[in-house]
């Protein structure tokens, strides 16, 4: 799949969430709309659009009454992060890139407005920096993310708790 493909597949707030929510657990259209409050066909045909996307992947298919219940996982995330494979993005999704970025600008909302006590961290910031300096930080926070990913764990588990993280990091173009 291409990156345009990828970012039209993500640019829905429920998309997102199912990325995240998959990260940590496999599950089916059923059991992922009851944990975000959706229904089953809603949750299905979300996960059909990432599936296409080679977003998520069927992982296992379970018998349930007659029927078949695929589970999904989504695995990407957590694979070791090489700054070295990041590619410029295609000029020809710069439009798919800002649709994109809405949704995950909805996301932010709806997560800010969850947020607990505890640690954390919030920037912001257009910087001038030397090129070394730039691969490094892209670098450590690609590493933070993998981390992250492969540490999750089904909602709800007994000694963890839900956080949040969202970074976009990307050159800028100045005349």
């Amino acid at each position: 799949m291409s990156t345009i493909d990828e970012l039209r597949a993500t640019a829905h707030p429920i998309r997102l969430r199912l990325l995240s929510l998959l990260t940590g657990v496999a599950m089916s259209a059923a059991e992922a709309g009851r944990e975000l409050g959706l229904s089953q066909a809603t949750a299905s045909y979300h996960l059909r659009v990432l599936e296409r996307a080679g977003l998520v992947r069927v992982v296992e298919v379970v018998r349930l009454r007659g029927g078949e219940a695929k589970r999904y996982r989504h695995e990407t995330s957590s694979e070791p992060f090489d700054a070295q494979e990041v590619h410029p993005l295609d000029p020809a999704a710069a439009e798919d890139r800002l649709v994109y970025l809405d949704a995950v600008a909805d996301e932010l909302r709806r997560r800010a407005r969850e947020q607990a006590d505890g640690p954390g961290v919030s920037t912001d910031a257009e910087l001038w920096v030397d090129p070394e300096t730039w691969r490094r930080v892209v670098q450590h926070i690609g590493q933070a993310s993998a981390i992250l990913h492969a540490a999750a764990r089904p909602p709800r588990t007994p000694g963890t708790r839900p956080v949040s993280v969202t970074a976009a990091l990307f050159p800028l173009r100045r005349s």
